[in-house]
C-alpha cells in the first residue's frame, strides 16, 4: 500500500464505504466504513496487508477526516473503460446475444 497515491479529502462525496484512508502524519492505513447518522461520523477500521480488522473500529467525524486524513486516489473511470474494451469469450464465439 506504500506505492499508492493519497490525496487530500476535499469533499464528502469522496468518503465512500471501502475507501482506504491514512493519517497525514502517520503511516497506518484504515478502511472507511459506513456513515452513522446517530453518532454523526464514519466508522473507520484498521487495514493491513489487504485485511480489514472488524473487531476494532472508531467513529471519526467528517471534519476530522478532512483535516487530518488523506484518501487513496482512485480513477473511477478506469474499470468502466477497461470493461467496455474487453469482449467476453462468448461474444467472440457468437454465442452471446
Amino acid at each position: 500500500m506504500k506505492n499508492n497515491q493519497f490525496a487530500p479529502i476535499k469533499d464528502a462525496y469522496q468518503l465512500v464505504q471501502g475507501a482506504k484512508i491514512k493519517g497525514i502524519k502517520h503511516e497506518e492505513i484504515f478502511e472507511l466504513g459506513s456513515y452513522d447518522p446517530d453518532k454523526r461520523g464514519y466508522t473507520v477500521y484498521p487495514y493491513e496487508d489487504g485485511v480489514k480488522f472488524n473487531d476494532f473500529s472508531v467513529i471519526v467525524s467528517e471534519k476530522e477526516l478532512k483535516d487530518h486524513y488523506v484518501i487513496e486516489g482512485v480513477n473511477v473511470n478506469m474499470p468502466i473503460m477497461a470493461a467496455a474494451q474487453v469482449p467476453s469469450a462468448l461474444t467472440s464465439l457468437g454465442l452471446a446475444s
